[in-house]
């Protein structure tokens, strides 16, 4: 019985197969999805070429924070349109917003002392001071009205004041004019203010609290990162509570460290980074009679391109691993072209294209 029916089961298969195959022969192929690149010149240099931003440098603006922390708040996502100044990132600031705080505060209480140091004598420190000058006024008037007695009677009746107590007379009235001038010195310094030295040194202290706080304070603003140009978010790579530092973000794909935010120019022009194989080189025309078409991958579209200039340095061809570190016997030479994107074309900095260098029979 088993037998039996692995038998049926083998024919019904041949039968399908058979009918496919059948099927297959009589259906027309289907036309290919998208024409291959091919060269429209006839001495044309074929290039590898990749799309990047319209920059003087052709990179995209990697941003990295200058201080370490958790990432805080990501107020944009990726492919978004911002203008320069838009806030990307938010790092943890707590720690140095307490610490401008501090500064701050202290060169309030600074500035305060040195507002006192110059609004110096105070009118009820200078009422005290004239107070302690009449009384020491008076207490000489006193002793010397005290001589003057002692003295008389002394001169009417030797006998009738003795030499001490005209002796203790004399002394009390030189007393009293020493304290006399000290409460007038005192009286005279206090009218005359701060030194002004020491409202020097007030000044510099506040000047250099000044500087201490301005500076943690320009530090606290390095813990948001602001565009610093108009354009899209092309990568975000933390998430909200990640740590980044100064060398990036932890990229759990590749297992290093990325730009915390790639940002790039608003994608109305692009450029293609041409990377020619130096063996290529001596065929290139010149430069103003280059011309040049990309095609893109995966479809039949061809753009012209405009050349924009060559850069003069023959470097070792990046692998997709993309490690310089990597020993690569292929060197390129680099050449820029421009062209703008068409409207109903989805393009993307980093986009691999086949480039085609050819030569303008209109060029000098």
């Amino acid at each position: 019985m088993r037998k039996w029916l692995f038998t049926l089961s083998a024919a019904g298969l041949v039968a399908a197969c058979t009918v496919a195959y059948l099927s297959s022969v009589t259906q027309a192929p289907l036309p290919p999805a998208f024409s291959p690149a091919t060269n429209p010149y006839p001495t044309g240099i074929y290039a590898n070429g990749i799309l990047e931003s319209d920059q003087t440098s052709g990179e995209n603006v990697n941003m990295y924070p200058e201080v370490p922390g958790t990432v805080k708040q990501i107020p944009v996502s990726e492919g978004q349109a911002v203008a320069k100044g838009t806030v990307l990132i938010v790092i943890d600031d707590s720690v140095q917003r307490a610490t401008v705080e501090q500064l701050q505060s202290q060169e309030q209480a600074a500035r305060a002392l040195l507002d006192e140091l110059q609004a110096q004598p105070r009118p009820e420190t200078l009422a005290i001071a004239e107070a302690q000058v009449a009384s020491a006024l008076a207490a000489a008037k006193t002793s010397e009205d005290e001589l003057a007695k002692q003295q008389a009677a002394y001169d009417r009746n030797p006998k009738s004041v003795s030499k001490e107590s005209l002796d203790s007379a004399v002394n009390a009235v030189a007393v009293a004019a020493a304290g006399l001038a000290v409460a007038r010195r005192q009286r005279d310094l206090t009218r005359a203010g701060a030194w002004v030295y020491d409202i020097r040194n007030q000044q510099r202290q506040v000047e250099a609290l000044h500087k201490s706080y301005v500076s943690a304070d320009a530090l606290l603003s390095k813990y948001t990162l602001r565009a610093p140009v108009d354009g899209v978010v092309l990568a975000m790579k933390p998430a909200v509570g990640t740590f980044v530092s100064a060398q990036g973000s932890y990229d759990a794909y590749t297992q290093g460290m990325a730009p915390v935010v790639v940002l790039a120019t608003k994608p109305t022009r692009l450029n293609v980074r041409c990377y020619v194989d130096e063996i290529l080189v001596p065929r290139l025309p010149r430069p103003s009679a280059i011309k040049a078409q990309m095609s893109i991958r995966g479809s039949s579209i061809k753009i012209p391109l405009r050349y924009v200039r060559t850069q003069p340095l023959v470097s070792p061809k990046i692998e997709l691993s993309d490690q310089r570190q990597e020993r690569v016997d292929v060197r390129v030479l680099p050449i820029i072209f421009q062209f703008d994107a068409p409207k109903d074309v989805t393009l993307y900095p980093g986009q691999l294209v086949d480039v085609y260098i050819g030569e303008s029979v209109s060029g000098p």
